[in-house]
């Protein structure tokens, strides 16, 4: 540049950085603690739910049982009823047997 001309800049200085933080951890572990706090509220819910689940499952289970019980129950009185009859054919089969020998046959 020559003397004639003056050169009119402005200088703009980079921008500072600030320095890091220093953080202890407790941001950190508040956040860590948040977390915590909401999986064990949503470990309670799925807790109340498995142990409603097994109430309902004992439920089913007792009156599959007792309804077990009651077709036994039936089976029973209807192999009472099967022997009768039986014991009755028999007996038919032995009149029967000894009406055809009275007959002749």
């Amino acid at each position: 540049m020559s003397e004639s001309t003056s050169a009119t800049a402005q200088i703009i200085p980079f921008p500072l950085r600030r320095p890091p933080v220093q953080r202890d951890g407790t941001e950190r572990l508040q956040r860590a603690l948040a977390a915590l706090d909401v999986a064990i509220a949503n470990q309670r819910v799925a807790v109340a739910a498995w142990r409603s689940a097994l109430a309902d499952l004992s439920r089913v289970v007792s009156g599959l049982g007792d309804g077990l019980q009651r077709y036994r129950g039936s089976l029973d009185g209807l192999a009472v009823r099967v022997d009768s009859l039986r014991a009755q054919a028999v007996k038919l089969e032995r009149t029967a047997d000894s009406a055809r020998t009275a007959a002749g046959e």
